[in-house]
């Protein structure tokens, strides 16, 4: 590998909006005494014939648990890899991690919404309280054949109102809803409809294996968390952090799991 390359940021494919300059770490983008602090993580693809997917499973495990103060894990989408019978067998991967983890389905996870409540615990579309005055929302963008879906806006309305009222409200999806990657979808209206309620800080996507950064719209910062597994996109498996400190200032970092190296950052 390319060393130099490797620790050159920031990967945006095809965007037509372009991402805001990484910020300085001298800038205070790292915040001082914890609030909150998650962990989301994409594309394990468990399963995947010809990847270490094992192998990619617990350095991840590892690199979270060489994490302090680490309120919950949000795997974002393509958990396993077409095959609806290793669903059981990554929940029990899952179920290693010391901290409360959730989880969004992604277009390989193609197993119903029913079949993924009975096995996973938690639905497709979910939303649940961070703290005392902050929330985390997760929309589902696919269906059981893996198809690329527009996510229920009434519901995603339904949610947000909900939470209109929080601080901090921090919104997963696996697949961009908007065509400024390769592999997104124009679902613009959803968009308009996060933009419009100031509680949401920041939307964090999967899907985009060569895509790491953040994109702008409308003010609102959409990231994404590179992957840690499969057998294509960028050669650095990574994880993306995010903190809000005591005074409500919320930063996200992406990790690469074997080293730790920060390869970008942002303030939200």
């Amino acid at each position: 590998m390319n060393r130099r390359h490797f620790f050159q940021k920031l990967s945006l494919v095809g965007a037509p909006l372009l991402a805001l300059p990484m910020l300085s770490f001298e800038n205070r983008v790292f915040p001082k005494t914890g609030r909150l602090k998650f962990i989301t993580a994409s594309d394990g693809h468990w399963g995947q014939p010809g990847t270490d997917y094992e192998v990619a499973h617990r350095e991840l495990i590892e690199a979270i648990h060489r994490e302090k103060d680490v309120d919950f894990v949000l795997f974002n989408g393509d958990l396993i890899h077409d095959d609806a019978t290793l669903l059981p067998e990554v929940k029990g991967i899952y179920d290693q991690l010391q901290v409360p983890y959730y989880l969004a389905r992604g277009n390989h996870d193609r197993v119903s919404e029913a079949e993924f409540f009975r096995i996973m615990g938690q639905p497709t579309n979910h939303a649940f309280p961070v703290g005392d005055d902050m929330g985390a929302i997760i929309l589902d963008c696919s269906n059981e054949k893996g198809e690329y879906r527009c996510v229920d806006l009434d519901l995603a309305k339904t949610f947000l109102d909900e939470y209109a009222d929080l601080s901090h409200v921090f919104v997963f999806v696996h697949i961009s809803q908007n065509d400024w990657t390769r592999h997104g979808i124009d679902c613009k209206p959803l968009l308009d409809l996060l933009a419009s309620y100031p509680a949401v800080r920041a939307t964090f996507h999967g899907h985009d294996h060569d895509v790491d950064g953040q994109m702008i719209y409308r003010g609102k910062p959409f990231l994404w968390s590179g992957h840690f597994g499969g057998s294509w996109g960028n050669p650095f498996p990574s994880y993306r952090v995010c903190e809000v400190d005591a005074s409500g200032k919320a930063s996200t970092y992406l990790k690469t799991i074997r080293e730790g190296v920060i390869l970008n950052a942002h303030s939200l």
